[in-house]
């Protein structure tokens, strides 16, 4: 898998979560409720990256474990998420990286990969869970702005992160993961048609923290 808390912090009141992405948190703060201005979700550009990669710096803390350090944290953004990073997925024929823009700025991001899992943990599980070899479609990331959780950011962004999986390979296997204590985006991911199909162990900073494994089966 990507070296990102999948999906980890999706954001919808309605459907709790944090995002996973590709991309994680013990319950943050209670999302605000209030809707988010109207925008559109499209496909990023080399000129998205440098506030596509802010974005990925104010919301990856909010979906890492209690117990991940702020060193750790930092680590993790300065070597995976950078502009230069974002730039590369937006160019790539084997990523989609989705931006929710309201006109203004950027809301929320989603990244989806093309590709055999990186770790031989999830790349067993996934297999065994869908009874087929690699390649599949990992939803890497899904993340919002805390400021506008709770108002169908995330809704939004897993709605087009379907369409951009059948993009990707029709048909073919849709998996995330997310950290197992972070039961509010299990539950947005369940909501989503995700079950939990086993456990992997994935490294923020260089410390290594238990994911679960969902696959897309509705």
């Amino acid at each position: 898998m990507t070296s990102e808390p999948a999906a980890a912090s999706p954001a919808d009141s309605a459907a709790p979560p944090a995002q996973s992405t590709s991309q994680r948190t013990a319950p943050a703060a209670a999302p605000n409720t209030t809707p988010a201005p109207s925008g559109v979700v499209r496909s990023a550009t080399a000129e998205d990256a440098a506030e596509a990669a802010w974005l990925a710096a104010l919301t990856f803390p909010l979906a890492c474990p209690p117990q991940a350090s702020r060193t750790e944290m930092a680590t993790h953004i300065a070597q995976k998420l950078t502009p230069a990073q974002f730039r590369a997925w937006a160019a790539s024929d084997e990523h989609a990286l989705l931006v929710y823009d309201d006109g203004t700025r950027l809301l929320g991001y989603a990244l989806l990969v093309l590709g055999s899992p990186e770790g031989a943990a999830e790349a067993d599980v996934v297999r065994t869970a869908s009874g087929r070899e690699a390649p599949y479609v990992e939803l890497s990331k899904i993340y919002v702005r805390p400021d506008v959780q709770g108002g169908g950011v995330a809704r939004d962004l897993m709605r087009a992160a379907w369409d951009a999986a059948a993009e990707l390979g029709s048909g073919l296997p849709f998996w995330l993961a997310t950290n197992e204590q972070n039961l509010r985006a299990q539950a947005f991911y369940r909501k989503n048609g995700f079950e939990v199909v086993g456990k992997r162990t994935y490294l923020v900073g260089g410390s290594a923290h238990d994911d679960v494994v969902l696959l897309r089966t509705r």
